[in-house]
């Protein structure tokens, strides 16, 4: 299984950017997705997940203003963010869940840098 993420960027503080990660395998339908960051000089955080069910799940800092998705006949899952802050600046991970929970497989990482 392979991940590539895109759509990272420069915006201001109050816009949005999508990230998209595009994720190899026949059988990407089943797999449970999930966004990651990591901002400078902290610890990687979860940011959303979404299972094959389309089931959702935030991290509180995130609710109401980013949206997790995924299209199945394109292999994609993305990440639309909107209002974003100052503190949303991170390098952006995809992963995919495996069956004891943890994640097995991580893309590149997408930068998105927020100016205020």
């Amino acid at each position: 299984v392979q991940l590539q993420a895109s759509g990272g960027g420069l915006v201001q503080a109050g816009g949005s950017l999508r990230l998209s990660c595009a994720v190899s395998g026949r059988t990407f339908w089943s797999y449970p997705m999930g966004w990651f960051r990591q901002a400078p000089g902290k610890e990687r955080e979860f940011v959303a997940a979404i299972r094959w069910d389309g089931t959702r799940m935030y991290a509180d800092s995130v609710k109401g203003r980013f949206t997790i998705s995924r299209d199945n006949a394109k292999n994609t899952v993305y990440l639309q963010m909107n209002s974003l802050e100052s503190e949303d600046t991170a390098v952006y991970y995809c992963a995919k869940r495996a069956n004891n929970g943890g994640y097995d497989y991580w893309g590149q990482g997408t930068e998105v840098t927020v100016s205020s």
